[in-house]
């Protein structure tokens, strides 16, 4: 294992252009403290994308969007999982992993868009169009997933929808990634009250008002202004962003191929419309290239997890994750349908 100073050295190097060396050398004995946490504890720690750099580039086993991280959490043999996102990722390596101790570093770690649909409001929409699959994108509560046949992320959306045999289908709880899957799958989309239904005909993709609160921020006009100061630059847009949005950007796609993008880009100057942190994360990998900051936007929730707080959770064993075992088996079901998708 490294010592404090070979850990602050080894961070330096990666990350002395993000973070700055004396918050560097506070942080590296953290990592020390962690690591040694992880061997007595036989754990693993899955990192999101969204992480700050510090945490993002040095404990994590794993790293990657929701989708990469779901199949980790089922794979791993460890004994803890601490999972270095929100509440719904720790929720779905539980579900993955009922046997496995899962911890998330923050009770704070909440989700605006989890929080914005309920089971029951997911059992009223079936009862108004009956017989309609439900896709639930995973940035959901596990109660949700289990009134779902199929879960899907950023990255597998489109496969998902198109791989079902149904002439009308529910997705939830994100209207824009719904608008911006119905726009690429050629579907109408048809946004219900449940107080007023809305005729939907075949062919109809049936979306909710559920909005992140991150991503609904970013607009044409902040895409706009970064091209009269840089035009050569490359805009990236996740497709939790507004249609106008990812339209107007020169690629949109999840975080994980956002990433990959920067990577083989010939571009020079890129423009991330999604999490800030992801960008200090993608300038530490790609120190010859340029992520400006001009719109950047952190999420509070993500925002709650740090390695202070990841070492607190190994070293006091919080906060654990459990779900009910009859609402786990059925979300089980519909999570497995999903990693069925590539």
């Amino acid at each position: 294992m490294l010592s404090v100073d070979e850990t602050f050295s080894k961070m330096q190097s990666t990350l002395s252009g993000v973070v700055p060396d004396a918050e560097l050398f506070l942080q590296a004995e953290l990592v020390v403290e962690i690591e040694q946490l992880k061997k007595d504890r036989n754990a693993v720690i899955l990192g999101h994308n969204y992480m700050e750099p510090a945490l993002y580039h040095t404990v994590p086993d794993f790293r990657g969007d929701s989708l990469e991280l779901a199949r980790k959490s089922a794979e791993t043999s460890a004994d803890v999982i601490v999972f270095c996102g929100v509440e719904f990722m720790a929720e779905t390596a539980k579900i993955l992993s009922p046997d496995k101790t899962v911890l998330v570093p923050s009770d704070r770690a909440g989700c605006s868009l989890a929080s914005g649909i309920t089971a029951d409001q997911v059992r009223k929409l079936k009862e108004l169009y009956p017989g309609a699959p439900v896709v639930t994108y995973v940035n959901s509560y596990a109660d949700v997933k289990a009134e779902t046949d199929i879960c899907c992320t950023s990255g597998n959306a489109k496969a998902v929808v198109e791989s079902l045999d149904a002439e009308r289908i529910i997705f939830i709880p994100d209207e824009y990634l719904a608008r911006n899957i119905a726009r690429e799958t050629g579907k109408k989309l048809v946004i219900p009250s449940l107080d007023e239904p809305v005729p939907a005909e075949a062919g109809s993709l049936i979306a909710w008002q559920g909005k992140c609160e991150v991503h609904e921020r970013f607009t044409v006009e902040d895409i706009s202004n970064v091209r009269r100061q840089f035009p050569d630059v490359q805009v990236l847009a996740h497709p939790e962003c507004p249609p106008e949005v990812c339209e107007a950007a020169d690629f949109s796609g999840s975080t994980s191929r956002m990433i990959q993008e920067v990577r083989d880009s010939r571009h020079s100057q890129f423009m991330l419309m999604t999490e800030c942190a992801m960008g200090d994360n993608i300038a530490a990998e790609n120190p010859e290239k340029e992520l400006l900051r001009l719109c950047s936007i952190r999420c509070p929730h993500m925002a709650q997890i740090s390695l202070k707080m990841t070492r607190d959770a190994l070293k006091f064993n919080r906060f654990e994750v459990n779900v009910p075992e009859d609402i786990r088996r059925r979300a089980r079901a519909s999570l497995d349908r999903m990693l069925e998708i590539r």
